[in-house]
């Protein structure tokens, strides 16, 4: 075999397009798996999450109009809302219905009342760990408010301008209409981050 043109040698291409062919197919199942990876990760994140821009001025100071945020819908598939908890929840069963966000106080099975300005559940005074105003409007909650299996009674953290479970356009609010938790805070950047609560 002449040294010289040993590229040129029969087995030396046969390798060569051995390697090449090894090679291309590497790449193609490589990008074939970033393609399947990419795809399920944007079906999970359609189905978990769903962002939500606050449109009321009802949870001032909390958050405010413009807001925007990351919602985890799949959170109350495996879970109950807790007292305390920010939900973004529908008055009805249409997509078409507006998305409110508040903030769950009463859970399936309390007795919720306002009274002189303060909340009671079960007849005991709640004590929330953030300082709101004293409520001036109890509405349907000025008697007593019993929660049946699956309702919550949520309320606007501005609690003399909100619309809330206080009054029948909202009332309260069933699980089966609930979208989500609030869970991440997309902008202001100044708030970017998790939320809270």
């Amino acid at each position: 075999m002449d040294i010289k043109n040993w590229k040129e040698h029969p087995k030396v291409l046969e390798l060569r397009a051995k390697l090449e062919d090894r090679k291309t197919r590497g790449i193609l199942k490589w990008a074939f798996q970033i393609t399947v990876t990419l795809v399920f990760a944007a079906v999970v994140a359609l189905m978990m999450f769903q962002t939500v821009t606050m449109q009321e001025n009802s949870m001032e100071p909390t958050i405010s109009v413009g807001d925007r945020f990351f919602v985890n819908k799949a959170v109350y598939k495996f879970s109950s809302p807790q007292r305390g908890d920010l939900i973004v929840f529908r008055t009805s069963a249409s997509d078409d219905a507006a998305l409110h966000i508040r903030r769950v106080i009463g859970l399936p099975g309390e007795r919720i009342q306002i009274s002189n300005g303060k909340i009671l559940i079960d007849g005991k005074e709640y004590e929330e760990a953030n300082q709101f105003p004293e409520i001036t409007n109890p509405g349907l909650a000025s008697t007593t408010v019993t929660l049946e299996s699956g309702e919550y009674f949520v309320l606007g953290d501005k609690r003399n301008n909100s619309e809330d479970s206080r009054y029948a356009d909202i009332g309260n609010v069933k699980k089966r209409y609930i979208v989500g938790k609030l869970w991440f805070t997309c902008s202001p950047m100044k708030k970017f981050g998790f939320m809270k609560g």
